[in-house]
């Protein structure tokens, strides 16, 4: 339980994160200005990449401008599908990567029972994009990964590690609430419903100053069952 609700009180909710579309509709393409490496998330996606066959079909949870991620994947071969909460992300990842499928949906859509259903896939990314949801949605967020996955099917994620929940921070200019965990609960909440395969960590720091070095962790997994 966390601030009060435990995971079933968000399960069949659609939360509100107007707030947090709006945010990243305003940073649009700033956003690659002042992260302009991403080496940890180039490197999942080779290595997700090389796991997969020509044509398989990826998820990318939270896509942003279609880059790197999408457009890596979309290079490989794969068909891509990508979702984010924002109209102007998914506007940018339409025009970095147009042979992709992009949607503005939030995971929670995604859910068996919720408004979009998008298919089934053989991976699926979310590079940053669970860091954005209160520490009790993560566990039902990952349970949606599961059901979108075939049996076997691949998950590449990022977390910034940190021991926060829900917590208000400056972000180019603009508010944003994050989660995080210490690296060893991350795994156990990962490892749920999750084989990690390989993991990774990066000490990342932006091109800009209101955004402090932050400790990235890339866990590449498998689905259990």
């Amino acid at each position: 339980m966390t601030n009060g609700k435990s995971d079933a009180d968000y399960e069949g909710m659609r939360p509100d994160r107007r707030e947090q579309a709006e945010a990243f509709d305003a940073i649009g393409d700033s956003y690659d200005d002042a992260f302009p490496h991403k080496e940890g998330q180039v490197s999942a996606g080779d290595w997700l990449a090389g796991a997969l066959s020509t044509g398989a079909r990826v998820l990318d949870l939270g896509c942003g401008t279609g880059v790197p991620t999408a457009r890596r994947l979309a290079d490989a071969g794969f068909q891509v599908v990508g979702v984010d909460l924002s109209k102007e992300m998914v506007r940018l990842a339409q025009e970095n990567v147009p042979e992709g499928e992009f949607h503005q949906l939030d995971i929670a859509d995604l859910r068996p029972d919720g408004a979009a259903d998008l298919g089934r896939f053989d991976a699926v990314t979310a590079f940053f994009s669970l860091l954005m949801l209160p520490r009790a949605e993560i566990p039902e967020a990952l349970r949606t990964v599961r059901h979108l996955l075939v049996p076997g099917g691949l998950f590449v994620l990022s977390m910034v590690e940190a021991d926060m929940d829900n917590r208000a921070i400056p972000f180019l200019g603009k508010s944003i609430r994050v989660s995080g965990y210490l690296r060893e609960e991350l795994r156990k909440v990962v490892e749920q419903d999750f084989e990690i395969l390989e993991e990774s960590s990066y000490t990342y720091a932006p091109a800009i100053s209101d955004v402090p070095p932050e400790e990235q962790v890339f866990l590449c997994c498998r689905r259990r069952g």
